[in-house]
């Protein structure tokens, strides 16, 4: 279940990364992103407070029960993680294109499959390390391709804020496992609606206070990390209504005994299929045959990641 359920989580997060490169066409980053965890807020908030009033009862997915300061710092830590990926992460992709973004934000999954070996003492069976080796390479190669479009990997500002928003996910991945774990496997035992209903709100306040803060700025020389020339843009929404909805999947999905956090990240990064299928169809990206071969490697390894779960 847990791993039909990431399958679904990376097909919400594909649709995720095409909105946000639709939002964030001629946008500064900051209000599209504060806005983002507006509207995240917003559809997470009834939950909370028909909660609270009894109206949703304990037994439903959606129930949100009432927690302390105990609770609530390590959730404001998460929003913290969080944000700083998505920051970087939506500095990036607004640079740069879809089937560069999506690989980079690929190799996630290694360093959380890295960090719950090391961490969680997660162990993957032959078939799933064949599958990881798949996605590896695939996502590798796919990288390199991107080479090909003439970024220079090495002195370009928007890659290495690409690669800083992996990092901060990574950690976030881990996180989450270490968060929803029950506490006598060494984990908090949150539950898993707390974490990711007041997370979002977290984020909303962060966000506020930043866009406080660049108010006094001078923006003149960097208005797409201030708050001028902002446009409405239909998709701004979708980019929430995506988010919650693969996230509320995600983390139902590490909440179900036997879940693997190194599997499920993997997983989600085929959401790079998605965001590459689009990317070539809306925004008309170069180099597509060169890449396909290698979405090739992304998909057979997912086959083998399922096989060796079942």
């Amino acid at each position: 279940m847990w791993l039909f359920l990431a399958f679904i989580s990376a097909a919400l997060l594909g649709f995720y990364d095409v909105f946000k490169k639709q939002s964030l066409k001629n946008n500064p980053v900051v209000p599209v992103l504060t806005l983002n965890t507006l509207f995240c807020s917003l559809i997470f908030l009834p939950f909370i407070v028909l909660s609270a009033l009894g109206r949703i009862p304990e037994s439903s997915l959606f129930y949100v029960p009432v927690c302390g300061w105990e609770v609530h710092k390590y959730v404001l830590l998460k929003a913290i993680i969080v944000l700083l990926s998505w920051f970087c992460g939506y500095v990036a992709i607004k640079h740069l294109p879809l089937t560069i973004v999506g690989p980079i934000n690929a190799t996630r999954p290694v360093m959380v499959l890295l960090g719950a070996i090391l961490v969680f003492d997660e162990h993957l069976n032959l078939y799933q390390w064949i599958g990881v080796s798949l996605a590896i390479l695939g996502f590798f190669m796919l990288s390199r391709s991107g080479k090909k479009e003439g970024i220079d990997f090495r002195h370009n500002r928007w890659i290495a804020l690409a690669v800083l928003a992996a990092v901060f996910g990574a950690v976030s991945g881990l996180y989450d496992k270490y968060l929803l774990a029950p506490q006598e496997s060494g984990g908090v035992g949150l539950n898993r609606m707390v974490v990711q209903s007041y997370f979002m709100i977290y984020q909303f306040v962060l966000m506020c206070l930043v866009c406080l803060r660049i108010r006094r700025l001078d923006t003149a020389e960097h208005p797409n990390n201030g708050l001028k020339g902002f446009r409405w843009h239909w998709a701004i929404p979708l980019i929430s209504l995506f988010l919650a909805a693969a996230d509320f999947v995600y983390f139902y999905a590490l909440s179900i005994p036997g879940a693997l956090i190194s599997v499920v990240s993997m997983i989600r990064r085929s959401s790079v299929v998605v965001s590459f299928t689009v990317g070539a169809i809306i925004f008309r990206e170069k180099n597509l045959r060169a890449k396909a071969f290698d979405l090739i490697l992304v998909l057979l390894s997912m086959v083998f990641l399922y096989l060796g779960s079942k």
